[in-house]
């Protein structure tokens, strides 16, 4: 055994589902799970969600995550396979992510800051449109946008509600952002724009207490929103591993191509 198998030391987590909970126990009786402050590498079968869940949750850990699926979409995960894992850990691919990092400011005075793998998202609450003005590096560059919402996407995130919002998908290692726009109405033919990675992205609700917003950073939702500032938090890395067959840069590269 090579030494890059045998130093592989495995924390294996899961998500509370039952087809995760029975996998999670079949690894740990064939190949041991250590505790969290021991492992190298962090297992973590679930979903999607759950693999968004476990990026946050161990963002301070030194160990990379490697996902396998067993959820539905898995776009973040590898393959479930029981085989030869250390042996697929040890030949997987590492990638590193740069979160993005909002900080919302309430109708009450309150800010609250969070941060989002995917995209940070403003939504209308209301049957009404939001009005929102849009600044890129302080300078106003949108002045006034009438939609459903807008969202700020990383290329991991871009293939999520990104794309399903009509949103280009960036290559990883592309050091932009993408801008979207959810259900325009005015400009009505503004399709958003790609940004340096390094921009900071303000966004300011127009007429708030009649066309009330709600900023999402991933899972944590901040209502009533009046000033909404997004930016990469280029401190913060996110180290997750991949097959080299199915790694997450050709993933998004194959996304480009579906029917």
């Amino acid at each position: 055994m090579s030494d890059s198998i045998s130093s592989v030391r495995m924390a294996v987590v899961a998500a509370e589902t039952p087809k995760a909970q029975f996998a999670r126990q079949r690894l740990a009786d064939r190949y041991g799970s250590v505790p969290l402050d021991q492992a190298t590498v962090i297992v973590a079968l679930g979903g999607d969600g759950f693999m968004l869940e476990c990026l946050h949750r161990f963002i301070d850990h030194p160990a990379p995550i490697f996902g396998m699926n067993r959820g539905t979409v898995g776009f973040l995960l590898n393959e479930y396979d029981e085989a030869n894992l250390p042996e697929r850990i040890s030949r997987a691919v590492p990638v590193s992510l740069a979160p993005l990092r909002m900080e919302a400011r309430t109708a009450g005075g309150e800010v609250l800051r969070a941060l989002a793998i995917n995209e940070v998202s403003l939504l209308r609450e209301t049957r009404q449109a939001a009005r929102l003005r849009i600044s890129i590096d302080e300078r106003v560059r949108l002045d006034e946008l009438v939609c459903d919402g807008v969202l700020v996407c990383t290329p991991a995130g871009s293939t999520a509600y990104n794309l399903s919002a009509h949103g280009p998908i960036l290559p990883m290692g592309a050091n932009v952002l993408a801008l979207t726009p959810i259900s325009a109405f005015r400009p009505r033919r503004w399709r958003g724009a790609i940004l340096p990675h390094a921009s900071r992205v303000g966004i300011e609700v127009l007429e708030a207490e009649k066309r009330p917003v709600s900023a999402v950073a991933d899972y944590t939702e901040v209502r009533d929103v009046i000033r909404v500032s997004v930016r990469e938090d280029a401190e913060a890395r996110l180290r997750m591993l991949f097959d080299r067959e199915h790694h997450l840069e050709e993933r998004i590269l194959k996304e480009q191509f579906e029917a």
